[in-house]
């Protein structure tokens, strides 16, 4: 019976080859994008989560309540990880680790090597499950004087990973370097993790280098802590709420941990309530996975019972045989099962060609790797598949009554009819969806790439001070002027999202709760290198003498003080007076997901040891290739490791034009799907009307009108799924936009070329089959087929 089902499958699939080959190829295109979202999808919810005890693992979050809304801080004071650990018995480990700048120079001899790295404490490699290949976990860090290096790094380092303990290299960053002893070397972090560095260092040298700056209002760190099992996060958040108080009683923090797992995934965090963060993306393509699966689905579904009135005498045949309901359904679930793991041989060929550029737009390092987890889900999405679309037919086709079927016809097809166009229907709502959001997605990148910032970003490049740049700083910079096609050169802390911030900040009048500013580190000139207006009073000048006493905010951070008429006023920052002699404009410095927010300036150079270099443009290539040879003569031993300040804007952005790249193909790969069970559709009708078309012929209908007829059917269709997707759509890209501060108008031409294209591309589907049908001799048409 089983084989004699196989041979009968066989014989179908080969009767009707258009039909099988639309069905092939909507279904492996639909399961290839979902294998292919699958192991994006996988790759993002499994990052973070290979640590040993992640279920125990938290990081300490800290709200700020500033009376009007409440921050959500990475960061809390360096002395918190120690002081959990002491008086909470729930803690079994708690590690800190710095949030300084993390560039480094890492020297061997005349071997420098920039690498990234933390300030850690001595607890760190119980927390986090780092493999050590040489050291103990409970020593390497124990010496103040130690450094833990990659295995990547002790290559660079001394070409080799083995017996490198006791070797001593040198660490530099900002004014501060040291010479420290390699105590262990730990396995390259794997990629699945949000945090990459090179090597770190003991705290307590971080310690020495803020000095004063270690302090219970000073949040200059972040805690990770690994709890007993059994305890519970909910009412250990209710313990530690308050802790921060219990230490500083004017404190306006409040304490809570969440798992360090969910870092990545879910960083977002609104008045103090976690609101999202990369998870929305991760549940915005598995949607578009089902989609696409649906919509091939819908294809299959469709074909099948189009083609109903021409297996109805088998069916009948059967039936009257004594075949039952079961072993037909049997029969027709079988011919959906073997289409759909037909379709995976080819959808898995699919995937292997498309990893490369998918690998490229998506920045990961994805690879068809067949693991059991890999197989259960390929296999278990195809049965689905299979299930999905074959359930209706084999249902639909199983359910004919043999006394009825046997006259070779059916008393009504009402039922298909509306279930195929409410199909049809369905799957072009979903592509008018996706086109709308990948328009709304494209003009929302577009604006914030355009959107005047307040400063410019272009053709700025900048670099570390390192050697004898650091040392020599301004005269470097002096020199670096006289380069021909060198606008403005100066030095400062990062100016593009990556600040600080401190509440450390007091003025006369302050009758409000703290407020939390961003503070930039900058040289003379630095204002004037990244072009940023002033509102009033005058930056840093050394015209005036020194200026390390003054400060400079913006308009947001005024606002904040409720400051009137704020240049000669003083504030106090850390303990020392510092004169307001100036105010910038509000620039964005962060990504327009966010409101502007108060900042400073303070003229440091000590700690602005960021170069930055305005270039003329037209002449990039030629000063910077000038600037690189003054660099390496004046700095011999180091490389001129350098970056555009436009590039670290972009990638602030870099999700949602990731988002905007995928977005457009996944779209183009609905409408194709749709068009291919359109198109299957459309032979079909004209197949199943070719008498009429002859008749009509025959009476002097013209091409056109027979274009028309067999077209406007569909035309009513896709009509019918535009009007259904477009509020639909308005709801969706408006509920994505709320993510931005600052974001576009949704204006009604985006909505309307979405279903513009979709009409134009279905005409197109349908007019070919309707053109070929047209033309056919009247002569044809009448024969008996």
């Amino acid at each position: 019976m089983f084989q004699h089902s196989l041979l009968l499958i066989y014989r179908n699939f080969k009767r009707f080859k258009s039909t099988f080959f639309i069905n092939l190829a909507g279904l492996s295109t639909g399961l290839a994008c979902t294998l292919l979202i699958f192991l994006w999808v996988n790759d993002e919810v499994s990052t973070d989560k290979f640590y040993e005890n992640d279920s125990q693992l938290f990081q300490v979050m800290t709200n700020h309540d500033n009376s009007e809304s409440i921050e959500t801080w990475e960061s809390g004071p360096g002395l918190l990880a120690e002081a959990l650990a002491e008086e909470l018995p729930e803690v079994s480990y708690a590690a800190s680790s710095s949030i300084i700048p993390d560039m480094f120079t890492i020297s061997k001899k005349e071997n420098h090597i920039s690498a990234t790295g933390q300030f850690v404490s001595k607890d760190f490699f119980h927390v986090f499950s780092y493999h050590l290949i040489q050291g103990d976990k409970d020593q390497v860090l124990k010496d103040k004087n130690a450094i833990v290096i990659s295995e990547a790094l002790a290559l660079k380092l001394f070409n080799t990973t083995q017996n490198v303990v006791g070797k001593t290299v040198e660490w530099q960053i900002l004014q501060f370097k040291k010479p420290v002893v390699v105590s262990g070397v730990f396995e390259n972090i794997p990629p699945n993790s949000s945090a990459q560095y090179d090597f770190v260092l003991s705290f307590e040298e971080f310690k020495d280098m803020l000095g004063s700056g270690i302090h219970w209002d000073n949040h200059n760190a972040e805690t990770f802590l690994l709890l007993r099992e059994g305890t519970g996060p909910h009412q250990f958040n209710n313990k530690i709420s308050g802790f921060i108080k219990s230490k500083l009683p004017a404190s306006n923090v409040s304490l809570f941990i969440r798992p360090f797992s969910d870092k990545y995934l879910y960083d977002n965090y609104e008045n103090g309530v976690q609101a999202g963060g990369r998870i929305e993306y991760v549940k915005l393509f598995s949607m578009i996975a089902i989609f696409i699966l649906v919509i091939a689905c819908i294809n299959f579904m469709n074909l099948s019972t189009a083609k109903a009135s021409r297996r109805i005498k088998e069916v009948g045949i059967k039936k009257a045989m004594g075949a039952s309901r079961e072993s037909l359904v049997f029969q027709y679930m079988g011919e959906s099962m073997l289409m759909a793991f037909a379709s995976l041989i080819v959808a898995l060929m699919l995937v292997e060609l498309s990893l490369a550029p998918f690998n490229q737009i998506t920045g990961k390092q994805l690879a068809l790797s067949f693991d059991a987890h890999f197989v259960l889900a390929a296999l278990g999405v195809t049965f689905l598949t299979g299930l999905l679309a074959g359930s209706y037919p084999a249902l639909y086709l199983s359910g004919f009554k043999p006394a009825i079927v046997l006259r070779g016809k059916l008393d009504s097809l009402g039922g298909e009819l509306w279930a195929r166009k409410g199909l049809v229907v369905f799957q072009f709502a979903l592509s008018v969806i996706l086109i709308v959001s990948v328009l709304v997605v494209y003009k929302q990148i577009e604006y914030v790439q355009t959107k005047n910032l307040g400063y410019n970003k272009d053709n700025i490049i900048y670099f570390s001070a390192e050697g004898k740049v650091q040392t020599n700083l301004n005269t470097f910079l002096s020199e670096a002027k006289r380069i021909p096609g060198v606008i403005h050169a100066s030095s400062g802390g990062s100016i593009i999202s990556d600040h600080g911030s401190t509440i450390g900040l007091m003025w006369e009048g302050k009758n409000k709760d703290d407020v939390a500013f961003q503070t930039v580190a900058v040289n003379y000139d630095m204002i004037e290198t990244l072009g940023i207006n002033m509102k009033e009073g005058r930056t840093f000048s050394r015209d005036f003498g020194a200026d390390t006493s003054k400060i400079i905010f913006n308009e947001a951070a005024i606002k904040a003080m409720g400051m009137k008429d704020p240049i000669g006023k003083v504030v106090n920052l850390w303990g020392e007076d510092k004169k307001i002699i100036g105010v910038a404009k509000d620039f964005h410095f962060q990504s327009l997901h966010e409101r502007v927010k108060p900042m400073f300036f303070r003229l440091e150079p000590i700690t602005a040891m960021k170069v930055m270099v305005k270039i003329e443009a037209g002449r990039e290539k030629e000063t910077i290739e000038k600037l690189q040879q003054f660099y390496t003569g004046y700095n011999p031993g180091f490389v001129f490791d350098y970056r555009f300040l436009n590039e670290d804007y972009q990638e602030l952005y870099a999700a949602e034009q990731r988002v905007a790249v995928l977005s457009k193909y996944f779209a183009g790969l609905a409408i194709l799907i749709s068009c291919l069970g359109l198109f299957g559709l459309a032979a079909f009708t004209a197949e199943r009307r070719l008498k009429e078309i002859g008749v009509r012929k025959v009476l002097g209908a013209s091409e056109f009108n027979i274009v028309y007829l067999l077209s406007s059917d569909f035309t009513k269709l896709v009509l019918t799924s535009i009007l259904i997707a477009l509020p639909l759509s308005y709801l969706i890209v408006t509920y994505w936009l709320d993510n931005f501060a600052y974001r576009i108008d949704l204006e009604l031409w985006y909505f309307m070329s979405a279903g513009l294209i979709a009409l134009l591309v279905a005409w197109f589907t349908v007019g070919m089959q309707a053109v070929k049908a047209a033309r056919t001799n009247p002569s044809q048409c009448l024969k008996d087929v």
